[in-house]
């Protein structure tokens, strides 16, 4: 690990319940949703992470606690440096506290993790559907989603789907 990202990790372990990681050189916090908004605060105002790069989701259905890990990496411009923060979310009404006021473009990002994951930002200014239809029901992105697809038509299938495919009548 960087010697300067050392010094942030040793600080966020002595300040907060944190839990650091390494893997292919990139550091990993485990973090509690209870503290992701002043650990985020902090990374940005005293160590200079000014840029939240990436927010995603992953779901570990049939896993319930936690189900979600919510996946935020920021980057300090400045010092070159990038930190990976996992928020382990429950299965049961998911919910996380909103990282717009800190983060301008988690407006976006969070949106779509509300769209896609079903999981709430409490405090977002706007928590709507962004990528699919108002109307639509359920969230695509979730394990348990009912796919309701076609079979994909490969040469040793072939005959099979083309037998179960529906065809229109004349």
């Amino acid at each position: 690990m960087n010697e300067e990202l050392q010094k942030v990790v040793s600080g966020l372990e002595e300040r907060f319940d944190v839990k650091s990681e390494e893997f292919r050189n990139e550091t990993n916090l485990i973090v509690f949703d209870q503290q992701l908004v002043e650990i985020c605060q902090t990374l940005r105002d005293e160590f200079g992470f000014n840029l939240l790069e990436v927010m995603t989701a992953v779901d570990y259905w049939p896993e319930q606690d936690p189900r979600f890990h919510v996946i935020y990496i920021l980057y300090s411009i400045e010092k070159k440096l990038r930190i990976n923060l996992r928020v382990p979310v429950q299965g049961i009404e998911p919910s996380l506290p909103s990282l717009v006021e800190l983060y301008s473009n988690a407006n976006w990002r969070e949106r779509e993790i509300w769209d896609m994951f079903g999981i709430r930002f409490e405090g977002h200014p706007d928590l709507r559907r962004i990528l699919m239809p108002h109307d639509w029901q359920g969230h695509p992105l979730r394990k348990d989603y009912p796919l309701g697809y076609e079979e994909v038509q490969f040469s040793f299938n072939a005959e099979e789907v083309d037998r179960n495919k529906p065809y229109a009548e004349e």
